[in-house]
């Protein structure tokens, strides 16, 4: 099976056109229209429905969808094999992170990586907002959240430990925190739009209601919000090293519950010849995560 015609069917299914696979793939749409054609052809069923606009996987295309991914995955993975992290690193890397995590963990690791690859330039877009990575034309996308986009490609990166944190004023006045059913009486900081945060309880998840005076679509405002002593917050353990070793916030362990773990995830467009540029900088951001 021609894994240029694969390539194709994986990258419109993704964009959402043929033009948008054609743009992806540096090749024109009457030869992505012919690709896909031809691998319809091999298969012998149609894969999708197609428009001028838009397209829609069939029913066999849909069953087909998986392998036709699985089959670019096998080879990017063959190649990295045989190909150095290092080799032909250039160019310009398009990527994206959260707001605090770009802040405290990705742009200081950009100095480093450029000094060492000189050839190499980086453009970093930090927005609090899911990106579209393939209507942006992104290379990369750091993400830190449960994945719902099934057509990207995403690869484990690291853990992401969390924690309640409050700062020494606000428990002296409102009381510490024992139990997961404390959290009712308390004064929680939280993510616009949440009602609830979600526990491991002896292996299951367990969603807690909460409640308090601010909500705020920007985790580093509720970050701020929590060390001015206005409630407790659910914030990443990279995000309040600094204030919990000055005593500014403090930790608040639970008896037998934990923050449902995330885990932070390197984000593609594609598995298909993933560029050098873009391997090397998730290597080298597994690598400072590793290093605490």
């Amino acid at each position: 099976m021609d894994l240029t015609h694969v390539a194709v069917l994986v990258e419109a299914v993704q964009g959402g056109s043929l033009a948008a696979a054609a743009r992806r793939l540096r090749i024109t749409p009457m030869l992505a229209s012919r690709r896909l054609a031809e691998l319809e052809e091999e298969v012998g069923v149609r894969l999708v429905h197609r428009t001028t606009r838009s397209l829609a996987l069939t029913a066999e295309g849909e069953a087909f969808f998986p392998h036709a991914q699985a089959l670019l995955e096998e080879e990017a993975t063959a190649r990295a094999v045989v190909r150095p992290v290092s080799a032909g690193v250039s160019g310009l890397l398009r990527m994206t992170a959260s707001v605090p995590f770009g802040r405290k963990v990705v742009a200081p690791l950009v100095p480093e990586v450029l000094r060492e690859h000189p050839g190499l330039q980086i453009d970093l877009l930090l927005s609090d907002s899911i990106v579209d990575i393939v209507a942006q034309g992104l290379d990369l996308a750091i993400r830190i959240a449960p994945l719902r986009d099934n057509a990207l490609v995403a690869r484990r990166v690291a853990d992401n430990p969390r924690g309640l944190y409050a700062a020494p004023a606000y428990l002296a006045e409102h009381g510490a925190l024992a139990t997961l059913a404390d959290l009712a009486r308390h004064r929680c900081l939280a993510l616009t739009g949440t009602g609830h945060w979600s526990f491991l309880v002896e292996g299951k998840v367990v969603r807690q209601r909460i409640s308090g005076p601010f909500t705020s679509s920007s985790v580093e405002a509720l970050h701020q919000a929590c060390l001015g002593g206005l409630g407790i917050a659910l914030l990443s353990g990279w995000d309040v090293r600094e204030e919990v070793a000055i005593g500014h916030l403090l930790p608040l362990p639970l008896d037998v519950a934990e923050p449902e773990p995330l885990s932070i995830w390197a984000v593609y467009p594609t598995a298909r010849l993933v560029p050098p540029k873009v391997r090397l900088f998730v290597a080298a951001l597994e690598a400072r995560l590793r290093a605490g």
